[in-house]
């Protein structure tokens, strides 16, 4: 089995690094091909040094290619130069990228979607989304701290005492709880708020103080993430916020709702009562946005507030990321690896494979996903 990685476009992470490929290279029947130049960070003679080839014909890896890894989605171009019944590892946002999916069907490549891996505890070494987002939330804070007007820890001296930086999380999924615990760190006060009360003990347990709202009947997924609230409760949350908000230097949003676009939770009536010079980060810009004006990879101001919508935060440590995202990756393909056939067996039997299987012998097999491409 050939396991191909090729370079991407405005990517600074990569999909396999020298320490996965050696776990890969111990899988009987394995073999591991890089394109040359694959990453800027890693010199090509050390995936050589671990036993992979370096190859400078991208057409000839797309051709001969059994598993393809990559951070994003290939081009439909590329999917297009796959031999039948190669399989495709990325992130893939299916819900959203119809083409992509629907160019692995028509050319029957195999599919398989890193964002969809459930959250089990079995399937915790393949959850590429809380790698990242672990990385997404200490970057928001370090990111804030930068822009922001004053510094984060209380400070003592003959001027005058410094008061601490007030800090407001909105979302405590792994995003959330790591910028927490990060502004922490740092010496920041820390509010923070989530619409599941059951995530209230982890958040103190960081030293952060729980912002309560009752919003009525609430809840989350079976993958983790919250369940979309009634415009009630939305309208609820956000008069309740709105307080938090106005006593902070720096909020960070993290709200997603999987599959969907992110909630409006900061309207532009909030920005008003905000302090100028304050700052947001906006951890949900690219599905949409937490923060009304929020633009995507761009900084804009709106009633003196900054507003940062940067897309892949998680490139901005793309060392540290691509070594997280490359063992989720060898842990998938270890866990799936038949040493006899020399083939990842994908059996949607198995709830991890069913969980992230996208595409399989030219038809959509996501249950989540047979309602939006119909019967293809």
């Amino acid at each position: 089995m050939k396991i191909v990685a090729l370079k991407e476009t405005n990517e600074p992470r990569a999909a396999l690094v020298p320490n996965a490929v050696k776990k890969l290279l111990q899988l009987d029947g394995v073999e591991v091909s890089v394109e040359a130049g694959f990453t800027p960070m890693i010199k090509d003679e050390a995936y050589e040094k671990v036993g992979a080839q370096v190859e400078t014909d991208r057409s000839s890896l797309l051709e001969t290619g059994d598993v393809f890894l990559w951070v994003n989605a290939p081009s439909v171009e590329m999917i297009g130069q796959m031999k039948e019944g190669a399989l495709n590892i990325s992130f893939l946002d299916p819900f959203h990228q119809k083409p992509v999916v629907e160019a692995f069907v028509t050319h029957n490549v195999n599919a398989i979607s890193m964002d969809m891996v459930p959250r089990t505890t079995l399937a915790q070494k393949m959850d590429a989304i809380s790698s990242q987002a672990s990385l997404a939330g200490y970057v928001a804070v370090i990111l804030g701290a930068n822009r922001l007007d004053r510094i984060f820890p209380m400070m003592m001296t003959p001027s005058g005492t410094i008061a601490p930086a007030k800090v407001f999380v909105i979302g405590a999924g792994v995003a959330g709880l790591q910028a927490i615990a990060t502004a922490k760190r740092l010496g920041a006060r820390v509010e923070a708020f989530d619409t599941r009360s059951v995530v209230e003990e982890q958040v103190t347990s960081l030293g952060a103080k729980f912002v309560k709202v009752d919003l009525g009947e609430t809840g989350q997924s079976k993958d983790g993430y919250a369940k979309a609230l009634t415009e009630e409760q939305l309208k609820i949350q956000q008069q309740e916020m709105a307080k938090s908000c106005a006593k902070a230097d720096l909020v960070i949003t993290t709200a997603r709702l999987f599959g969907k676009k992110a909630p409006v939770i900061i309207t532009n009536d909030m920005l008003k009562d905000m302090r100028d010079g304050s700052v947001i980060i906006d951890m949900a810009a690219c599905f949409g946005g937490n923060v009304e004006g929020t633009v995507l990879n761009e900084t804009v101001i709106r009633e003196g507030v900054e507003l940062v919508g940067i897309d892949n935060l998680t490139g901005e440590v793309a060392y540290d990321a691509s070594e997280m995202y490359a063992s989720n990756l060898t842990n998938l393909i270890s866990h799936f690896y038949n040493p006899e056939e020399k083939t990842i067996v994908l059996d949607r039997e198995d709830e991890i494979m069913a969980g992230c299987l996208v595409t399989k012998d030219g038809q959509v097999e996501n249950d989540q996903l047979k309602d939006i491409y119909g019967g293809k």
